[in-house]
């Protein structure tokens, strides 16, 4: 039986889940999963809810009938089938090892998404990207050519059909008209140390003030560099008797489980924007099981 999801965002109002509930069930629908959130500082609700059709309604019909619903609550809202797998371009740099995580979570199922192509400024992963017949396209990108290169991005982005870029330590800038275009649909990866430890090595800063927790924080793309609203985090201890070798290595792996976490909450459309928050629902039940394991 296909599953599928219904988001909603609106400004809060007495009803709204008792209008969606209704809804649902009397067009067939059996609601399995179903979280909500009432920002009472800004005024906002928000709530996803997953359902299956158990009269055979496709989400045409559903979008189409919701309409009148949703105009008289004033809501924002999106049908999603839970079956389709989101378009992601990767962008990477010289650090692999985002990279390297996210072909083979695709690879068994792990993450609801499909990689169409993956874009960087080296050569360096091109066999490994080629080897698992994904497009891989080397754009350089230098103070001269960065509206031509950004220009052969977004071309790259939109022949493939791509609902998301994912910033895999991709370590180049991009201008504020990439970020505004793609507001809401770029995904970055970084060390937690900002904004204490700006600049090189950081991992090195960290080391010699004797830190003891170093982390990841995956967040979307605005044009404040690093400042974009945050999606997931995660920290790991260490100690003194590491070194800065060592902090660099525990990052690594962090870092990876981080945005891989992040791209599995946007993909399943858990996350929702909240000004320069946002609001990240639980997963839904078995929606982290894998196809196979290798």
């Amino acid at each position: 039986m296909t599953k599928f999801c219904l988001t909603v965002s609106c400004a809060s109002k007495r009803g709204i889940v008792a209008g969606i509930a209704t809804f649902l069930a009397d067009h067939g629908c059996n609601i399995t999963d179903s979280s909500q959130f009432d920002d009472v500082e800004t005024g906002r609700f928000f709530m996803r809810t997953s359902f299956t059709s158990e009269t055979g309604a496709d989400l045409a019909t559903l979008e189409q009938a919701f309409v009148s619903v949703a105009e008289g609550m004033d809501l924002d809202f999106t049908f999603h089938d839970e079956a389709a797998k989101m378009k992601v371009v990767v962008m990477v740099s010289r650090f692999g090892h985002c990279l390297n995580d996210l072909l083979y979570r695709c690879r068994i199922g792990a993450l609801p998404i499909e990689i169409v192509a993956v874009i960087s400024n080296h050569m360096d992963y091109q066999k490994t990207v080629v080897n698992q017949d994904i497009p891989f396209h080397c754009i350089r990108v230098t103070k001269e050519n960065k509206p031509q290169a950004e220009a052969a991005i977004m071309q790259v982005v939109e022949d493939a059909g791509a609902d998301l870029i994912v910033l895999a330590r991709y370590m180049q800038i991009l201008s504020d008209e990439m970020c505004r275009k793609m507001s809401g649909r770029i995904i970055n990866i970084h060390h937690s140390f900002l904004p204490s430890f700006k600049g090189a090595n950081p991992y090195k800063q960290a080391f010699a003030r004797g830190v003891k927790l170093i982390g990841a924080t995956s967040h979307y793309v605005t044009a404040d560099l690093d400042e974009g609203p945050i999606i997931e985090q995660d920290t790991i201890r260490v100690t003194h008797a590491q070194s800065p070798d060592d902090y660099v290595s525990l990052g690594r792996d962090v870092e990876a489980q981080v945005l891989a976490r992040a791209i599995h909450a946007h993909a399943h459309h858990r996350v929702f924007l909240n000004g320069n928050k946002t609001v990240v629902f639980p997963s839904s039940p078995g929606s982290h099981s894998s196809e196979r394991m290798g």
